[in-house]
Parts: C-alpha cells; sequence; structure tokens
C-alpha cells in the first residue's frame, strides 16, 4: 500500500474519532441543560400547587399566620431563583416551610378530613416524588458529563465543545439528607 493512503486513512480516522468526541460531549452537556429543566417544570408544578394548599389550610387554621407567611415567602424566593445552587436552596427553604403548613394541618381533624384537603396533599406528594426522581435523573447526568470532560481521549475535546464541570444539585435539608 502506498504511504500516502496510509496516512489518509489515519488522519480520517483521526478526524472521525475527533468528531464523534466532540458530538458525545455536545450530546451530554444537552442531557444535563434538559434534566434541569424537568426540575424546574416540577418545582414550577409544586409552587402552582402552593396558593391553592394555602388557601384550603387558612380556612380551618386561620390564625396560622406564621406558617402561611413562611410558605408564601419560600415560594417568591423558588419562582425567582435561577441557576442549579440558587434552585436548590430556595427548594430546600420551600420544602421545610411545607412541612410547617402540613404539621399545623395535623392540629385541625376537620382540615385532615376535607376532600380538598387531601387531594392537594396526595398531588403535592405525587409531586414531591417526580421533584426527587427529576433530581436524581440531572445528578445521572452531571456525574455522566462529568466523567467524560474528566476522563481521556473525551478531555482533548472539552475546550473545542465548549462544556465544564456541572454542579450536582445538592439539597440542604438537612432532613432530605437524611
Amino acid at each position: 500500500m502506498d504511504t500516502t493512503l496510509i496516512i489518509l486513512i489515519g488522519l480520517a480516522a483521526l478526524i472521525a474519532f475527533g468528531i464523534v468526541q466532540y458530538n458525545r460531549l455536545v450530546r451530554l452537556n444537552v442531557s444535563v441543560d434538559e434534566a434541569f429543566a424537568q426540575i424546574e417544570v416540577q418545582l414550577k408544578r409544586r409552587s402552582d400547587l402552593i396558593p391553592n394548599l394555602v388557601e384550603t389550610v387558612k380556612g380551618y387554621a386561620a390564625h396560622e399566620k406564621e406558617a402561611f407567611e413562611k410558605v408564601v415567602s419560600a415560594r417568591a424566593k423558588a419562582t425567582s431563583a435561577s441557576g442549579v445552587h440558587d434552585v436548590a436552596a430556595a427548594d430546600g427553604m420551600l420544602t421545610q416551610a411545607l412541612r410547617g403548613l402540613l404539621a399545623v394541618a395535623e392540629a385541625y381533624p376537620d382540615l385532615k378530613a376535607s376532600t380538598n384537603f387531601l387531594q392537594l396533599q396526595e398531588e403535592l406528594a405525587t409531586t414531591e416524588n417526580k421533584v426527587a426522581f427529576s433530581r436524581q435523573f440531572y445528578n445521572d447526568n452531571v456525574r455522566t458529563l462529568n466523567s467524560a470532560i474528566k476522563t481521556f481521549p473525551s478531555s482533548l475535546f472539552v475546550n473545542s465543545a465548549g462544556v465544564s464541570l456541572r454542579p450536582f444539585y445538592e439539597v440542604d435539608d438537612p432532613q432530605d439528607r437524611k
């Protein structure tokens, strides 16, 4: 075989390998973005349930003003947060505030028996499960991307693909860490 032909085949293989590595990194980066968007979708869903929950509880426990204010304040912070760390921190605060509100509800047997309250509580529990799944899915995608960024040979293409290490979604709520 001609030496020139061997060099051309080797160069073509090297270029194809580079394209494959570049595209892999870009796809992984897009997957992380998509996974974070899913967390935001589920948090928005939870946030949309909160006004109904607050109003239902208020109807039975109007004097529990502090619990309502904490939920409303935490919800406002959660809806305006951006970036993984800020969203995770606001998510933890809202989770704590919701726990407080649901603890208030425990003291009112009529409220706990209310069909509307039970339905909202069920929707909230379902949404919390979806949020937890979305967090795990995001962290799985981040682990895959970060591993690709740190390992050879894909680490050679990180700059050209414009990707960087991404932060994990870590819950600041000590009770959730347990």
